[in-house]
């Protein structure tokens, strides 16, 4: 709102040199991460308290998981995503530019996805069961919107100058090589908000342990969008250029600044949980970002954190069917599995936010490599 407000007070950028801190995206993206953080924090306590007296019992732990859980986390409410679609939504819709189409994609993902994690948690808390949506209703809802989100940017988005690359999928180190789906690819785009948000999800399972890799993986996709947005940047590097892709920056920075003051709440012993309505959320606004940003196949990278997660269950669920019964991992996700072992809930959470930026760091190398 604040970059439309300053186009037209100002159109010709020179009348009130104040205002030209607008037209610099990282001036932008600082303030979306801090208008988000303060959005969040304010809403904290107040939310929280009236979160308790709406859900009672709060969230429902399984019952055949962790024991210690039963007692440690029963009676914590749940549906904290929304104080994180709130601080992303003001921080995005103040300082990004809203004339960009992928803004308005991204925001689209969130939004549905952060609904329908919202009637899922609704679900589980009403009925105090850990069986919320069905998986399949869920599934049809989220390739819905991950279709027209991707069909959204292939037919408004300005063209880049990569013949096909809007259809394309590009991969990391081979810098020339793309691989053009045609119409398909509206079906690999949405495989890859889908399998984020899932990732995401089946992530959030102990206190902290989604947000912060979610904060790092924002971080480094607000740099890619930055750089790939950036003719000059993507001619040095050697990356195909994405018109009008850097305004997805603020969006990662309100990200990154909703978590945090998220963060403030959800450490050790948590106060509140982000439920579906925050993982769904903000795993699909990354996969979201990754695809308007043409780095579908570094999100596997920067995001591996999360595909070591849902890949623990489905090989879990797989298993479990195939062998009748028998059992690869003590618990999955995998994270459930080392506590098992023994670890501390702790230890798992801080040495997987180290994987978590280790991975960050593999992935942002590869715009370097060639």
């Amino acid at each position: 709102m604040f970059y439309w407000l300053y186009q037209t007070l100002d159109p010709h950028q020179h009348y009130m040199p104040l205002l030209n801190l607008m037209r610099y995206l990282t001036f932008r993206t600082g303030l979306a991460l801090f208008t988000a953080q303060i959005v969040v924090g304010l809403m904290g306590n107040r939310f929280i308290d009236w979160m308790r007296t709406k859900q009672g019992r709060g969230q429902p732990i399984r019952t055949d998981g962790i024991a210690r859980h039963v007692i440690e986390k029963a009676g914590t409410p749940t549906m904290g995503g929304v104080m994180i679609l709130a601080g992303l939504l003001v921080g995005t819709l103040l300082w990004a530019d809203l004339s960009n189409v992928y803004v308005w994609m991204v925001l689209l993902v969130t939004v549905a996805f952060g609904l329908l994690g919202f009637m899922d948690d609704y679900a589980k808390v009403t009925k105090q069961t850990t069986a919320g949506v069905s998986s399949t209703v869920r599934l049809i809802i989220e390739f819905a919107v991950a279709v027209g989100a991707v069909l959204l940017i292939m037919h408004f988005a300005p063209k880049p100058p990569d013949t096909g690359l809007s259809t394309s999928v590009a991969f990391p180190v081979a810098k020339k090589f793309l691989l053009n789906l045609g119409w398909f690819y509206a079906a690999f785009g949405a495989l890859v908000i889908v399998g984020a948000g899932n990732a995401v999800n089946f992530t959030d399972g102990l206190d902290g342990l989604a947000i912060v890799p979610v904060m790092i993986a924002a971080a480094a996709f607000g740099f890619i969008a930055y750089v790939v947005g950036n003719i000059k940047f993507a001619d040095y590097l050697q990356v195909h250029f994405v018109p009008d892709i850097g305004e997805i920056a603020p969006f990662c920075g309100a990200i990154i600044g909703a978590g945090m003051g998220f963060l403030w709440f959800n450490a050790p012993p948590a106060r509140i949980f982000m439920g579906d309505t925050g993982s769904l959320a903000l795993g699909g606004a990354l996969g979201a970002v990754a695809v308007a940003a043409k780095h579908e196949i570094v999100l596997a990278i920067v995001g591996g954190l999360f595909v070591i997660e849902a890949l623990s269950v489905i090989i879990q669920v797989g298993y479990f069917r195939i062998s009748g019964g028998k059992r690869i991992f003590l618990m999955a996700p995998i994270h459930h599995h080392f506590e098992k072992l023994g670890w501390k809930e702790s230890t798992v959470v801080v040495r997987f936010w180290i994987i978590a930026a280790v991975l960050a760091m593999l992935g942002l190398a590869t715009l370097k490599l060639r």
